[in-house]
């Protein structure tokens, strides 16, 4: 409880980048990652991970040798990320936009998935669309972009970067209810 409360203060002193003032429900979470084959993946990026709700649930399903690299431009959130005491984590305090540069430095060339919680209606439409032609051009083939949001305004731009592999889901059990986008690099 001290957790959301926490979370819930800092969302509303940085709304237009939290994009929600309640962290996802166990329920979102499960449906987020229900696609992700955890026994072959290597590299999982997270996008706006807030203060962890997702990420502890990855790394938990993540196999010994994998990783999972967090950028998260929130500095409350991204310390409390950094508290997490996972030496498979790496919690870079920069925009997902510079996702080719930063996992270049790291050491990879290509991302098995991407796990999204970036309030794209809230971001500068053309930083967004940035983000996520960044994120296709990172995604290895067959890998998946998974992005959760509370309406169905970004369909279009992912229709417009993925083609047709694109799955809209929804979970009504979350506070506000989400829309999933599930998009796969063909």
């Amino acid at each position: 409880m001290q957790e959301k409360v926490a979370f819930f203060k800092e969302a509303v002193k940085n709304f237009k980048t939290s994009g929600t003032l309640i962290p996802s429900s166990r329920f979102l979470v499960k449906r987020i990652l229900k696609n992700i084959d955890f026994s072959t993946t290597d590299l999982i990026i997270e996008f706006g991970p807030g203060n962890g709700i997702i990420t502890k649930e990855i790394l938990k399903r993540l196999k010994p040798e994998a990783t999972l690299v967090c950028f998260e431009i929130n500095d409350v959130f991204y310390k409390q990320l950094s508290e997490i005491n996972n030496n498979q984590l790496t919690v870079l305090n920069v925009s997902a936009e510079d996702i080719q540069l930063e996992i270049k430095k790291l050491g990879f060339t290509k991302v098995d998935h991407i796990i999204s919680s970036l309030p794209l209606t809230m971001i500068p439409k053309n930083s967004a669309i940035q983000i996520i032609k960044n994120a296709y051009q990172t995604l290895k083939t067959d890998g998946f972009f998974v992005q959760y949001q509370y309406s169905t305004l970004f369909l279009k731009q992912f229709k417009s970067i993925f083609g047709k592999k694109i799955t809209l889901d929804f979970e009504p059990l979350n506070l506000p209810p989400a829309f999933l986008y599930t998009c796969k690099k063909q």
